[in-house]
C-alpha cells in the first residue's frame, strides 16, 4: 500500500514516533520521512535503526512536509507547532498527533490554528507498551491496532480521507468519533486500567522481595505500571474529568467485595467473580 503523502515529518523520537517512522518505511512505495528529536543522542539512535532522515534541525525536518505528526507530550504541542510554523511549515501541511487524550490538543491548538491555513485532525493509535524510548520502537507496532480519529476542528473531508488511508496503510483499524467521546472511552479501556495496575504494584510489591514468589498473575496485572510516570501523570491529569466517574465506580465495586469478604458470604463472592469472568471473556472473544 502506498501513501497519499510524499513527505511526512514526525516530531518526537519516542516509541510511537520511532515506530511510525519504521512502519512508514515498510510501505511498498514509502514517502520521504523525517524524524525530529530534541537531543542529538536520539538522532544517533535513530540513524542506527536505519532512519536516515533523523535530525535535531526543525527547519530541515519540516521542509516540504505534507503531513506533520506530533509524537510529543500534549502539553508541548502548541509551542512546537508554533516553532514549526516559524521554521517554514508549508501552508498545505496537514497536522495530526498521536496523544492519548484528544480534547486537550483540539482545545490548546485551536487559537493557533485559527490564524493558520493548516488543518488539524487528532489521531490516537491504540498501540505501544510499558517500554519507552526509541529503543522500544518496532516496525509492526500498529499492525491490527485500533486508531481513533477526531475531527473536532472541522478539517476538510479530503484531508480526513487521506489521513485515514495513511493509518490503514501502516496496519491500523480506524474509527471516527468526537474528542469528548474518545476521552470517555480511553478513560475506561486504558487510563483506569493503568491506575489499577499502579495501585496493585503499590500494594502488592510494597515489600519488593515478595515478587520473587509471584507467578504470572501479578506480572500480568501490574505490567503497565512500568510505564513512564511523568507521561502517565500528564495523561491522567489531562483526562481527569473522564476518569473520575469510572474511578469512583471502581472504588464502590471494591467496597462491595470488601463487605462481602468481611461477611464471609461465599455465594456473593462467587457472583461478583462470575460477573467479572463473563465480562472479561467477551474481550477474549472479540479479538
Amino acid at each position: 500500500m502506498t501513501s497519499d503523502f510524499q513527505k511526512i515529518t514526525i516530531l518526537g523520537a519516542g516509541v510511537l514516533g520511532g515506530s511510525l517512522a519504521l512502519a512508514t518505511n515498510r510501505l511498498a512505495h514509502p514517502p520521504a520521512v523525517s524524524l525530529w528529536a530534541r537531543r542529538a543522542d536520539s538522532v544517533d539512535e535513530a540513524l542506527r535503526l536505519g532512519l536516515s532522515h533523523a535530525t535535531t534541525d526543525l527547519k530541515e525536518a519540516i521542509s516540504a512536509a505534507e503531513l506533520l505528526v506530533l509524537a510529543v507530550p500534549v502539553g508541548v504541542m502548541p509551542d512546537l507547532v508554533k516553532a514549526a510554523v516559524e521554521s517554514g511549515l508549508p501552508d498545505s501541511c496537514l497536522i495530526t498527533d498521536v496523544g492519548s487524550v484528544k480534547s486537550t490538543p483540539h482545545e490548546s491548538l485551536a487559537p493557533l490554528l485559527a490564524e493558520l491555513p493548516n488543518a488539524f485532525i487528532g489521531s490516537h493509535p491504540m498501540a505501544g507498551s510499558e517500554q519507552t524510548g526509541l529503543g522500544a520502537a518496532t516496525s509492526d507496532l500498529f499492525e491490527g491496532a485500533a486508531c481513533i480519529l477526531t475531527n473536532d476542528s472541522d478539517a476538510p473531508g479530503p484531508a480526513a480521507e487521506k489521513l485515514e488511508r495513511f493509518w490503514k496503510s501502516v496496519g491500523c483499524r480506524t474509527t471516527w468519533m468526537g474528542a469528548l467521546a474518545h476521552d470517555e472511552l480511553v478513560a475506561k479501556i486504558s487510563h483506569l486500567p493503568h491506575i489499577l495496575a499502579a495501585s496493585a504494584a503499590r500494594i502488592c510489591l510494597k515489600d519488593h522481595t515478595l515478587g520473587d514468589f509471584s507467578g504470572g498473575g501479578l506480572r500480568d496485572t501490574t505490567r503497565i505500571a512500568s510505564g513512564n510516570p511523568s507521561m502517565w501523570a500528564e495523561i491522567l491529569t489531562e483526562n481527569r474529568q473522564a476518569i473520575i466517574g469510572p474511578l469512583r465506580e471502581t472504588i464502590d465495586d471494591l467496597r462491595e467485595i470488601l463487605a462481602t469478604l468481611e461477611a464471609a458470604e461465599l455465594e456473593t463472592a462467587q457472583r461478583w467473580l462470575s460477573t467479572a469472568k463473563q465480562q472479561r471473556d467477551t474481550l477474549a472473544q472479540s479479538r
